[in-house]
This record gives C-alpha cells, structure tokens and sequence, in this order.
C-alpha cells in the first residue's frame, strides 16, 4: 500500500496496483473515486477512504463512516 504525492498528482497504489487517483486543476483535486471537486487535504482523505474499502473494510467501519462524513462535506 502507498499513497503518492505531488504537487499536482496523487496516485494510491495497493498490493502493485492503482487504485485510484487524484489530479489537481487549480485549488481543486479530481479524484477518481469520489463525483465532486475537493480541497488538497479531502483528496488525501478520499484516497484513504479507497484504501480501506480496497482492503476490506465495509461500510459498517467507523473509520469509513467517518472518512466518508467528512467527504461529505465537501
């Protein structure tokens, strides 16, 4: 597992594959993985969000609740 980062890109990557990306347009991040633009640090959050369903966790976790409340947020 590894999430990447860079000024303009962030890639999470889990047992050698990616799973999702993020890229950035200005002061916004497009992840794949979630339907709406979100700041520099919801992007990390979403990439984590997609580590721990890619490892298993359901959406009875706390941790994806709250990752996802947060999100929601945006």
């Amino acid at each position: 597992m590894a999430i990447e980062i860079n000024e303009d890109h962030m890639s999470l990557t889990v047992d050698g594959r990616e799973v999702a990306t993020a890229n950035r347009t200005g002061d916004q991040w497009t992840v794949t993985t979630w339907p709406v633009p979100l700041t520099y640090n919801q992007a990390i959050t979403a990439l984590t969000l997609a580590e721990g369903l890619a490892y298993g966790y359901g959406e009875g976790d706390p941790f994806v609740a709250s990752w996802r409340e947060e999100l929601a947020r945006a």
